[in-house]
């Protein structure tokens, strides 16, 4: 789920306490039982710090939440961020990281080699603090971790995944293009129309809509038929 940002937000990320400040309030938005419940969101960003998206990747229980490491990535590659935050709440909170969380910030480290996207940090958030694992040395360990170093068939999989993700992100490229075409279309010919049924010449259509004569012509007989 796509999350938006407020109109007081910042839209870059200088450091931590940017990703922090934006999350608690994205957090605190959500209405009391949610908020009882662990979330897990993305923060995609271009090579500037800029925030691309921010995405609810999964929404689990009040202890813990499942996270698929290419759902964290399928996202990424489709809006083309070169650097991934993950954040996540815990209900309790206490901010310690559990194995788990350990776990899959190793895998997500891994996986994000593959497809050269960074995974810059991860943050364990409650809505009075939080705690980085950038800042608490705990990425550079992780980083030398090769407890999830993955298999060739591993990353050939991974690979596979990514060319799909590309597909579906070139197809729906050319379906806006398309839709966006057809608007464009039903927007001039509707303009022609009315200028028409004004008694508007084709010449003064044409100067008036910036398009050629024949152009004009073509969008009558569209309409015609």
């Amino acid at each position: 789920m796509d999350i938006k940002l407020g109109k007081n937000d910042k839209r870059y990320i200088e450091g931590t306490d940017d990703v922090y400040n934006i999350m608690k309030n994205v957090l605190l938005r959500d209405n009391k039982i949610d908020q009882e419940k662990e979330h897990f969101w993305i923060v995609g960003m271009n090579l500037a710090g800029y925030i691309l998206y921010i995405e609810l990747i999964a929404l689990g229980s009040y202890k813990s939440v499942d996270v698929e490491p290419m759902n964290v990535f399928r996202v990424a590659v489709m809006k083309n961020a070169s650097r991934v935050i993950a954040v996540h709440n815990h209900p309790s909170g206490r901010l310690s990281p559990s194995v788990t969380d350990k776990d899959i910030t190793d895998r997500l480290i891994q996986v994000g080699r593959i497809l050269n996207i960074e995974f810059v940090d991860h943050l364990i958030i409650s809505p009075l603090s939080y705690t980085s694992f950038r800042s608490i040395g705990l990425m550079d360990e992780l980083e030398k971790s090769l407890k999830y170093v993955p298999t060739y068939q591993v990353v050939e999989q991974i690979r596979k995944e990514e060319k799909q993700i590309a597909k579906e992100k070139l197809d729906l490229e050319k379906n806006k293009t398309k839709a966006e075409k057809e608007r464009r279309e039903k927007l001039e010919l509707a303009t022609v129309t009315a200028l028409i049924t004004k008694d508007v010449s084709i010449e003064d259509i044409a100067k008036i809509m910036d398009i050629t004569p024949k152009a004009v012509e073509i969008l009558l007989n569209r309409k015609s038929l």
